[in-house]
């Protein structure tokens, strides 16, 4: 062998050697590199966390597939990319993306799992036997894009309508804005798309691609890991009919335990109920209506004492809206005393017994008249149903939509060593009415004069308390004995809302409940449920789960009247520039090569 060949050998022996060790290397340090400014492909440490707990395969499908508007594919681009960062650190997390709408022969086996995932997905207890029956049935429809879309609209997975504007020719399109995340037999659906209301299909998609992380976050903790947190729906002293708060309690078990816990016993058995209560760990009192004698408030306190979370949902003022639907057209608000005022004095807080006007308010829908046999119906701004839209960066209330209050009340805030956050507040227009007061449905004819509105501003309807609280009896006489009795407590977190009807879901015809936050009469859905959703993952959360939502993306927005002013000049920059730089360099390197074989 020639010293050449010796030396030609040696370097490939090198190059395979130092190749080996490289990919050695990069199998034991796995890095990928976030080149983004707002480094919105880097996972949080609670998505790493969440990602360990998946052992097995987790399939996710995501219906955003087809030819849909700029920004629903800008929606898109970004869900495929944080799916491959999923992907790419846990192998077991796959993904696919489905157009339920595809008409090809090719799709209806598609079809009709997505049908079945969809049914199985609010049907998780279905036997074999019963399987087979159901994948029988969908295999004989005929209209397997009505099929489809009566499946989505069936588990409240809503498609979207959009308005496609083309050089001004309009068409609509129908895109289905949700993922299934599918592990161990359990799916939940992903909502990809908020609803923010007043806002563009393009302000929307940026709202949303802030969201994805913790809408997959979310999803994948549910469906991943066994509950372990018990809430307390509390009961005894007139709260909310569970029938009227059915889709927070529905919501709520998909993560945690949840049950009623009646106070009744208090009076023959305090001791015991305490007992029984201190083994959950939030309790919510949702809008009660009867006095609290001092063992129960005694009871409450040495829950929140001993650790235990709360989230109040508290009226100061007896109204309500349906009391307004009568000949004369009015009622009288008058102060509703629940003997709970030196309990919130202690922690903290102080709800007033008066209510919030606010110019920025939700509509109601009042009939004006009759068409044929139709009652018509207008909406107008009723003022004591205020619109708060967040502004807190705190991450219960960042980047959700605008929450509705009815007859809320305001609270103070008091200095006692506890830090209190207030999360949501009236706008720059309001004021407070003293109570009693009558309320009137004629006021929607009022013309409001801004004057009187901007003398209270900002007054907090919500807000968050946390710390070591101290009890209400301490230094006072017991009602009952308790040789457990603490004066002080552990660190703790509460939530206080002044209104009650936050929680409150509406009936439809056949008294079904319908989702949190949508009015039936204006058709229109608020932030409620997203709000309560995120209370009860604040007070819970041992993950950081929710820290996720303060995740901040910037997305550039186009302006779509300089785009259809610059359409010509952008289209022959974009499409003839690079074809008339093609054919010069053509035609430069034809002359070139000639001339240089010419000689």
């Amino acid at each position: 062998m020639t010293e050449a060949k010796k030396k030609n050998l040696k370097s490939l022996i090198i190059t395979i050697v130092v190749l080996l060790a490289l990919n050695l290397i990069g199998i034991k340090l796995f890095q990928r590199f976030d080149l983004t400014q707002d480094k919105r492909y880097t996972l949080s440490k609670t998505s790493f966390d969440i990602m360990e707990e998946i052992r097995e395969p987790m399939l996710v499908d995501v219906y955003l597939e087809g030819d849909f508007p700029g920004e629903f594919k800008k929606l898109q681009t970004e869900t495929r990319q944080l799916l491959e960062e999923y992907k790419a650190y846990n192998p077991n997390i796959r993904f696919r993306f489905i157009d339920p709408l595809d008409d090809s022969e090719s799709s209806a086996p598609d079809k009709r799992e997505i049908i079945y995932s969809i049914f199985k997905m609010d049907n998780p207890m279905v036997s074999a036997k019963e399987t087979k029956e159901i994948e029988a049935s969908i295999n004989q429809i005929l209209d397997l894009d009505k099929a489809v879309l009566d499946s989505f609209l069936g588990t409240g997975m809503t498609p979207a309508r959009v308005t496609m504007n083309d050089k001004g020719k309009q068409t609509e399109a129908v895109v289905f804005p949700w993922a299934i995340a599918t592990y161990q037999g359990r799916s939940v659906k992903v909502p990809l798309l908020k609803n923010m209301m007043g806002a563009s299909t393009a302000e929307k998609v940026v709202g949303s691609v802030q969201h994805l992380e913790y809408a997959f976050a979310n999803a994948f903790n549910t469906i991943s890991k066994n509950k372990d947190k018990k809430v307390a729906v509390i009961k005894g002293n007139g709260e909310l009919h569970d029938l009227l708060m059915a889709d927070f309690i529905k919501n709520t078990r998909q993560n945690y335990f949840i049950g009623t816990f009646t106070l009744d016993s208090v009076a023959k058995q305090p001791n015991e109920t305490l007992k029984f209560l201190k083994k959950y760990d939030l309790a919510v009192i949702a809008k009660p209506s009867e006095t609290f004698t001092d063992a129960e408030k005694q009871v409450l306190d040495q829950f929140i004492l001993n650790g235990g979370k709360t989230l109040w949902l508290v009226d100061q003022v007896k109204i309500e809206m349906d009391s307004l639907y009568n000949s004369q057209g009015s009622t009288l608000a008058f102060p509703m005393d629940l003997n709970l005022n030196d309990m919130f004095f202690k922690y903290g807080v102080r709800i007033n017994p008066n209510l919030v006007k606010d110019i920025m308010a939700a509509p109601i829908a009042l009939a004006t008249g009759e068409q044929g046999s139709a009652a018509q119906y207008s909406q107008y701004p009723w003022f004591y149903s205020p619109l708060v839209y967040p502004q807190s960066k705190n991450p219960i209330v960042s980047n959700i939509d605008a929450v509705k209050f009815d007859f809320a009340n305001s609270i103070d805030t008091l200095k006692n060593g506890i830090k209190k956050t207030v999360l949501l507040h009236s706008s720059q227009y309001s004021k407070v009415v003293g109570a009693p007061v009558e309320v009137r449905l004629d006021m929607v004819q009022e013309r409001p004069e801004p004057a009187e509105f901007n003398k209270t501003v900002n007054i907090p309807m919500a807000v968050l308390l946390e710390g070591k609280f101290h009890s209400v009896y301490e230094n006072r006489v017991l009602p009952f004995k308790d040789d457990t009795f603490k004066n002080e407590g552990k660190d703790t977190k509460m939530i206080v809302v002044s209104d009650g009807d936050v929680i409150r879901n509406q009936l439809d015809k056949e008294y079904r409940p319908l989702e949190l936050g949508y009015d039936k009469w204006t058709n229109k859905l608020y932030g409620n449920k997203e709000f309560l959703s995120n209370c009860v993952n604040y007070l819970l959360d041992d993950t950081g789960l929710i820290n996720i939502r303060n995740k901040e993306v910037n997305l550039p927005i186009l302006d779509q009247e300089k785009v259809h002013a610059s359409y010509t000049t952008i289209q022959a920059v974009t499409v003839g520039f690079p074809i008339v730089l093609l054919l010069v360099f053509g035609a430069l390197f034809t002359y070139l090569r000639k001339r240089r074989y010419a000689k």
